[in-house]
């Protein structure tokens, strides 16, 4: 059982690891430039660790099915992303990323653009990935193994601790915006985060087309949404009262005519 979780650890870092190289390289291809993606200090990107470990332990059981194991890991690492990416702006009111000019996207937060390189990650885990680090780690000696788990660990907290401070502080200072518009909140923050501290600057240049929300924004944005559904509401009860005017017009017609040909 020990040697089972710290190898389920060790995964986690592998593969975040491998997740922070990958989008590395997509932003090295994408603006020419290296890019420390991921919002912790440190070569890894969590939420692909998170995805790693939870398609090797839910979809191993599918192995046999490799149609299965890519429909199921679009699933699992579509919900995965599309909860971080809720979670991260309900608590730090920013939307990190926007897939929503993208095609088949789910509210910006998903996409099938990264949906089907998800579910090709997804067999690559369960028939390669997996077996290859597992045997990795398997063989060796368990003071290492043990050691390892418990210094990357510490390492995380450490990283996680430091980069919500950061996280907090981008939010602070974007709820003293008094802009009235997502553009000029993200451009006004922006701008006054630039005069803060080397890590809050990583932050941004890890995640170029955030978009950052005041609390005033947000309140805004609750308000119109309110605004709107009441008036979907209102209209589809003109529409159902027009319908129902109509059919009985329609009725009275069709007694009219019946009546005259008696």
């Amino acid at each position: 059982m020990r040697v089972e979780i710290e190898s389920t650890i060790l995964l986690f870092f592998a593969c975040a690891c491998l997740g922070w190289v990958m989008e590395v390289i997509c932003q090295l291809v994408q603006l020419r430039r290296f890019i420390n993606r991921g919002f912790l200090l440190g070569p890894y990107c969590p939420i692909y660790g998170f995805g790693a470990v939870l398609i090797c332990r839910l979809l191993s059981r599918f192995s046999g099915d490799p149609l299965a194991v890519f429909a199921l890991a679009l699933i699992v690492c579509g919900t995965l992303e599309y909860i971080t990416s809720y979670a991260m702006e309900k608590l730090f009111h920013a939307r990190w990323w926007d897939y929503s000019q993208k095609p088949f996207n789910l509210n910006g937060r998903v996409c099938a653009g990264t949906l089907i390189p998800f579910g090709l990650l997804g067999l690559m885990l369960v028939y390669w990935v997996k077996p290859f680090f597992y045997g990795v780690f398997i063989a060796m000696p368990a003071q290492v193994r043990s050691a390892l788990c418990a210094v990357l660990c510490c390492m995380l907290l450490v990283d996680l601790v430091i980069s919500t401070s950061v996280l907090g502080k981008i939010r602070a200072v974007a709820n003293l915006s008094h802009a009235d518009n997502t553009e000029a909140i993200t451009q006004a923050v922006r701008e006054k985060l630039i005069e803060q501290g080397r890590l809050v600057r990583r932050t941004l240049r890890a995640f170029p087309y955030a978009r950052l929300y005041s609390n005033q924004l947000l309140a805004d944005m609750k308000a119109e949404r309110l605004r709107l559904k009441a008036e979907a509401k209102q209209r589809a009860l003109e529409l159902r009262q027009e319908v129902n005017s109509r059919e009985e017009a329609l009725r009275q017609e069709l007694r009219r005519i019946r009546a005259g040909r008696k």
